[in-house]
């Protein structure tokens, strides 16, 4: 079977007590298969589990073997009840230790705000002995990757940006080509646009990646797919509707 034949899976674990409870609902798994999807590898397979050291140790250990990636959502906080790491190490057999660029990037977060860089905070650095690090632009705690497991937060906003840091890293069934388009504008005044693009292009997505030049506020946006033809509808419609808006863009990107 050629590379291009093969199926690539990933299966998801989503972890929190607050799930099952009906609390919190929980909008990653959608956004995970979606962005497999884009990667062209497919999700095969989705647990919850508890907020319990043997029930995730078990998904892990069936799921990580089963599929070719094995993710999994929430438990990677600063509070005591956030145990995702833990769980991982154990399962894979390995010692729970403070990543030391994890440190660094939490220190350099938390050096302006209020309390600095905590113990409870400093949990955010702690991952299975050997693993390597998921960027987040957002919040400055960053994921953790180990082998084909890949750990990531709950909050979904914060999932996406680690989703965007891993885009075009992992190795799947088709190659993910890019476009880009610039636009000098607040990514927020766009966002809507952004949005209504990709959900009308199943097979795309849409990064946002903003910027301070020339003394101008502005934002390049990335459009990924793995088919040309996909890929070039979603740019012309991104563009068509950025003009319509009356906004200054590029393609090409700035």
């Amino acid at each position: 079977m050629s590379r291009t034949e093969r199926v690539w899976t990933a299966a998801l674990v989503v972890i929190g007590d607050e799930i099952l409870s009906g609390r919190t609902q929980d909008r990653n798994i959608a956004q995970v298969a979606r962005w497999l999807q884009v990667q062209g590898i497919r999700l095969s397979e989705v647990r919850v589990v508890s907020d319990d050291m043997g029930a995730i140790g078990d998904a892990v250990n069936a799921l990580r073997v089963a599929h070719d990636y094995l993710f999994t959502t929430g438990g990677i906080g600063p509070t005591h009840d956030d145990i995702t790491v833990d769980a991982v190490a154990a399962a894979l057999g390995v010692e729970v230790v403070v990543h030391p660029e994890a440190r660094a990037m939490l220190a350099d977060y938390y050096a302006n705000k209020p309390g600095g860089l905590t113990e409870a905070r400093l949990r955010m650095a702690r991952v299975p002995e050997g693993a390597g690090l998921i960027p987040n632009r957002m919040s400055g705690a960053p994921g953790i990757h180990h082998g084909n497991i890949f750990l990531m937060a709950g909050v979904p906003h914060i999932t996406a940006q680690m989703l965007d840091g891993l885009t075009g890293t992992l190795e799947g069934g088709a190659p993910l080509i890019s476009e880009t388009v610039g636009c000098w504008t607040a990514e927020s005044e766009v966002a809507d646009i952004l949005r209504e693009v990709e959900a009308a292009h199943e097979d795309c997505q849409i990064g946002s990646y903003p910027f301070f030049r020339e003394g101008r506020i502005g934002a390049n946006f990335v459009i990924r797919s793995t088919s040309a033809e996909v890929l070039q509808r979603a740019v012309d419609t991104l563009c068509e509707a950025l003009g319509e808006e009356g906004h200054d863009f590029t393609p090409g990107g700035i």
